[in-house]
């Protein structure tokens, strides 16, 4: 009974329980519906938002291709089929960033580097609670950073890097409790580092250099225990380091140079941070001494304390095996005492170390034999102005790799060791000032690289060694102010010497040598306070560029050579104190003379008043007894006439004759006087425009130049020649481009340049020194250009070397070269209060320091824009047709297209494509509709190995040789390599699209190629 009671109970509760489970499933079937169809929805939104896409990387982004979790990019999570990473990055995407991404609640990562967005940082990406990466640097996003980014409270990265980005840093973002990673360097960020930021206690690296912040840095960043990098360089940054950070072991990066920053370094320091590999407080304010604990230190790589007021004595470093840059210049280091320089011997476990720069201290003691021991890497050693004692210790000969040895104005002793003629590779040695004795040494000969030898103000003796002539580099030469006696050997009138030649104030006997004449080049040479005798040989009158000639205090006699007429750019002249008689020649008074001194010798006759002899001032001619006339100011006795008391008839009609000859003879006399100075006039000075401090003229750059000698020409072109040269008045090396003035377009080209110029700065272009416009010595037309010298030369000879495998560029060094081209241009073209278009940029008009910076130059072609045409137009035309190189012209270009900045993004594209590939434009093996633009673009992706350039290739299947390429070695056969190579080659086609309006501004390439770097590393 009860069985059959409950039997019905039992089928409806089973029935029902059934119903509902089905409604239920129903329910969520259409939620779980609906979620998906939100995030589908968001990535379409999103992919409305961009309005270029090179690669057609969002093509797959629509429903032919099946469920979203299937577009590219996209990846979903298993279970619930909703979108959980999103990875765009280094696609060249143009566009925004569409605020409904904020809808995609799942998103645990978005990569979106390395391309193009700009506009601003949606405030939508603070509903993404779950985002734990957030990656958006290397774009051009604007704006201020979202405070609501802190509501992502599980955000564990977050990159808004290389940005335009301003305002200040959020200081909401200190609720992210689990951020490791916060990258904002490089932007336009402002305001103070927010004190709570030190709650973030799982930040493990903050970077915020290159930005315009102020304010202290706040005492809250000791609380940040796992913190290993820092950088905080090139802001406003004032105030002390708080004590607390030099707590925090885990540190390996510490960078704050170029802020305003002081206090003292603890004393524990190298201690607390013992991981240490990089540590820079250079050009602050610092005070203190640096302490000793520093000698705890094994993972040192880069010690720059620089700039600062340090005082006290340096540290041992022993344990610093990897340490290759130490540069401590420009303090007060040191306190003359014996042990000062005892921290060098522990620099010999440095065997990577190859500049040693601790000059413009306080250090004394004796430079100790464990110098030689130092690594043979070394290659500059600046110990000059300090107050090192002792003797050159011969070990330095083992430092064989040196080439630069800055040892002037301490007190050294001893001879200077004739082991130093091992050291082949020298090019400047400067012993100056200092306290050396003996003889000079005639191994100084074997320095066949020598350019500047400078022994001045010391005690050496002996006669100047002839062994000088092998050094046919010399440019300068400087052994005043010792001891030398004999007589002056003929050698060492070398024909290179085109700066200084100084031997002044020692015992040299004898006559000067006829071979002075050989110094056709020369600027200065000083002979004064000797015991030199003869007369002043006429052959001197072959130094045409000479300007400043000092043979005071000897014991020449005779009279004043006649060649010395053809002395023309002579400005200083000092005679004086020698045993010289005759009448002073009246052509001084047609010089540029700014100083003459011919006191103290034996002239006679009547001083002229033309020229330099109006200015009393400017000359002496006391102790010259038989001088008459001149100026009242020089107060020398008026000529005298004779005269007879009684004068007979006759005698009086000689007179008369005798009067008016003379007077014939004068009128004659003026008349050529005037026909001189209207030849005069035809030859006026040279004149520089006012470009830069630095004033030249025709005649100090054909001095600095050797006369325009083909030995230093360094490069050629249709519009002119450069030569490479040396600047007397402070031995700058230049670049002198001298302009073709029979090419009718060189002088609106040097137009161009010298505009430019004028309103243009910036460390990546060429630095203009002056420019010089006016007339040579045969009453030409002159103009030139004076640069900044670049030694290593062009980017075209390094892609293009004329012996194959003689030079060759690292990837490296391609990816900053290009990076500091962009630079450039972006300087050009947005920053600039008129926008400057360069219109001939290609590899021979990029130039590079010794550092391998590049610069670029060549603004012949240049044009100024108005900021209301600086876009291209399709409907505009140019007035005349831009003759840029062929192969990097735009090609709207050659039918007359007005100019814009994209001609010159145009130029780089095919620049950056011929860097990568090494194949020039104009190759031979473009021809029938394939061009270099082409031949890249149908390589990609699949036949990479096909255009890059085979060194790059080798570079990454040999061992490396250097630490510049270690840490690319560690990326030999991944696909980083490769990801790199991609991407820089679509940067290259993108810029060189044929059509100007497919192509993207430079600040966009900028921010690209510094993406491109960050993949490499």
């Amino acid at each position: 009974m009860i069985l059959s009671t409950i039997h019905p109970l039992l089928i409806y509760v089973t029935f029902a329980l059934t119903i509902s489970i089905l409604v239920f499933d129903h329910c969520d079937a259409r939620a779980l519906h609906y979620d998906n169809e939100t995030d589908r929805l968001a990535l379409l939104s999103f992919k409305s938002s961009i309005i270029h896409d090179p690669f057609g990387v969002l093509s797959s982004w629509n429903d032919s291709i099946g469920h979203f979790c299937k577009w590219r990019g996209v990846t979903c999570s298993r279970s619930h089929q909703r979108v959980t990473r999103l990875n765009l990055e280094s696609q060249s995407l143009t566009g925004s960033i569409s605020p409904s991404i904020g809808n995609l609640s799942f998103l645990k990562e978005l990569y979106l580097d390395n391309n193009s967005f700009i506009s601003g940082i949606p405030q939508q990406l603070g509903h993404l609670g779950r985002l734990e990466y957030l990656w958006l640097n290397n774009n051009s996003l604007g704006g201020m950073i979202p405070v609501n980014i802190s509501a992502c409270s599980n955000l564990v990265e977050l990159d808004v890097s290389f940005n335009n980005l301003r305002g200040e840093i959020p200081v909401q973002l200190n609720s992210l409790s689990k951020l490791q990673l916060l990258y904002v360097d490089d932007n336009n960020l402002t305001g103070e580092i927010p004190v709570s930021f030190g709650n973030l206690s799982s930040l493990v690296e903050f970077f915020a250099n290159f930005n315009r912040l102020n304010g202290m840095i706040p005492d809250s960043f000791g609380q940040l225990r796992i913190l290993e990098a820092i950088s905080l360089s090139d802001n406003d940054i004032y105030g002390t380091i708080p004590s607390t950070i030099f707590n925090l072991s885990a540190i390996t990066g510490f960078e704050v140079s170029g802020n305003r920053l002081h206090g003292n370094l603890p004393s524990d320091m190298g201690i607390s941070l013992s991981n240490l590999t990089f540590f820079s407080i250079a050009d602050n304010q610092f005070t203190g001494s640096l302490p000793s604990s520093l000698s705890n230190m094994s993972y040192l790589e880069y010690l720059m304390v620089d700039g600062n007021n340090l005082s006290g004595k340096f540290p041992n470093l022993p344990k610093s095996h990897r340490l290759s840059w130490l540069s401590a210049t420009g303090n007060q280091l040191g306190s003359g005492e014996a042990d000062d320089l005892s921290f060098i011997l522990s620099l010999t476990n440095a065997t990577e170390l190859k500049s040693l720069a601790i000059n413009n201290n306080n250090f004394g003691g004796v430079l100790p034999e464990s110098l030689g021991n130092l690594s043979s890497k070394l290659v500059l050693l600046y110990l000059d102005n300090n107050q090192i004692s002792g003797r050159i210790p011969d070990e330095i000969g083992n430092l064989f790799n040196l080439q630069d040895i800055q040892l002037w104005n301490n007190k050294l002793i001893g001879n200077i060791p004739p082991i130093i003629g091992k050291l082949r590779n020298m090019t400047a040695l400067d012993l100056s000032v200092n306290r050396l004795t003996g003889e000079i040494p005639s191994s100084i000969g074997n320095l066949s690289t020598l350019i500047y030898l400078s022994l001045r103000e010391n005690k050496l003796h002996g006669s100047i060694p002839s062994i000088l002539e092998n050094c046919q580099k010399l440019l300068e030469l400087d052994l005043s102010k010792n001891n030398l006696s004999g007589m002056i050997p003929q050698q060492i009138f070398l024909p290179s010497l085109s700066v200084v030649l100084n031997i002044s104030w020692n015992h040299l006997v004898g006559p000067l040598p006829v071979q002075v004449g050989n110094l056709r080049n020369i600027g200065q040479v000083d002979v004064s306070n000797n015991m030199l005798t003869g007369e002043i040989p006429n052959t001197i009158g072959s130094c045409e560029r000479l300007e400043v000639l000092n043979m005071e205090g000897n014991f020449f006699r005779g009279v004043i050579p006649k060649s010395l007429n053809s002395l023309r750019g002579i400005q200083f002249l000092d005679l004086s104190n020698n045993n010289l008689s005759g009448e002073i020649p009246d052509y001084f008074g047609g010089f540029k003379l700014q100083y003459l001194n011919l006191s103290h010798n034996d002239f006679s006759g009547k001083l002229t008043e033309a020229g330099i002899f109006k200015n009393a001032s400017a000359i002496g001619v006391s102790g010259n007894p038989k001088l008459c006339g001149g100026i009242p100011e020089l107060r020398l006795p008026k000529c005298k006439s004779k005269r007879s008391r009684r004068t007979s008839p006759s005698i009086i009609k000689l007179i008369i004759g005798i009067i008016s000859g003379f007077w014939g003879l004068c009128i004659v006399s003026v008349s050529l006087f005037l026909c001189w100075l209207k030849k005069a006039k035809r030859e006026p000075p040279s004149r520089s425009l006012e470009i830069s401090p630095l004033n030249v003229s025709y005649q100090s750059l054909l001095r600095a130049t050797n006369g325009f000698s083909v030995d230093n020409i360094i490069g050629a072109g249709s519009f002119g020649t450069v030569y490479r040269g040396i600047l007397a008045d402070n031995r700058t090396l230049v670049a002198v481009k001298v302009l073709n003035l029979s090419n009718r377009r060189a002088s609106k080209s040097f137009i161009a340049e010298c505009n430019t110029w004028r309103s243009i700065r910036h460390r990546n272009l060429v630095k203009v020194l002056s420019a010089c416009s006016g007339v040579d010595y045969k009453g030409n037309d002159f103009k030139a250009l004076v640069y900044e010298f670049m030694a290593a030369g062009s980017l075209q000879e390094w892609l293009h070397p004329s012996e194959p495998e003689s030079r060759t560029l690292n990837l490296l060094k391609r990816l900053n070269i290009a990076i500091d081209v962009a630079n450039a241009l972006d300087y050009l073209h947005n920053q600039c209060k008129s926008p400057v278009v360069h219109c001939d940029l290609k590899p021979g008009n990029i130039l590079l320091d010794n550092e391998f910076v590049s610069h670029v130059g060549d603004f012949g072609l240049s044009r100024f824009l108005s900021k209301a045409t600086q876009n291209f137009s399709t409907t505009e035309r140019s007035s005349e047709l831009i003759k840029g190189s062929i192969g990097y012209v735009a090609p709207e270009y050659g039918m007359g297209g007005e100019v814009s900045t994209f001609g010159d993004v145009y130029s780089f594209g095919i620049l950056l494509l011929e860097m990568f590939t090494g194949k020039r434009p104009t190759d031979d093996m473009f021809n029938e509709g394939i061009d270099l633009h082409k031949y890249v673009k149908n390589a990609l992706p699949d036949r990479l190995d096909e255009i890059v350039d085979p060194s790059l290739i080798q570079e990454f299947q040999e061992e490396p040789t250097s630490t510049e390429t270690i840490d690319i070695q560690n990326f030999k056969g991944t696909q980083n390599f490769q990801k790199c190579l991609i991407s820089v080659f679509t940067i290259g086609i993108i810029c060189s699209a044929e059509s100007a309006t497919e192509r993207i501004n430079i600040a966009d390439v900028l921010a690209k190629l510094h993406s491109t770097k960050s993949i490499l590393f």
